[in-house]
């Protein structure tokens, strides 16, 4: 059985250059239980692969019940330079919402 992030938690993203910061709030304590178990550098760069070429980096912040994902070679070369659409890649906190993990 699975879960989604989504279901656990709510997301932040902003921008520093070519770089994408992910914040990744839990929801209640048992929500953050199973994030910091599952919720990996691995799996999130997997997720992003198609717009990031990483590396990914994780920080637990566990007051706040969060994660914060630090995605490097995630803009396009970041919003000076960048023709995407999104340059600053506010949108890329909703990738790590629909990652899938399971639940145990």
């Amino acid at each position: 059985m699975t879960v989604r992030v989504y279901d656990l938690a709510h997301a932040r993203s902003g921008d520093k250059g070519n770089t994408s910061n992910v914040a990744v709030i839990a929801y209640d304590e048992a929500s953050w239980q199973l994030l910091r178990r599952e919720l990996t550098a691995q799996r999130v760069l997997a997720a992003y692969q198609h717009v990031a070429k990483g590396p990914v980096h994780r920080y637990e912040l566990p007051r706040l019940r969060a994660l914060n994902f630090v995605i490097e070679n995630a803009l396009a070369g970041g919003v000076t330079r960048s023709i995407r659409i999104d340059p600053h890649g506010k949108s890329l906190s909703y990738i790590v919402l629909d990652i899938e993990l399971p639940r145990t």
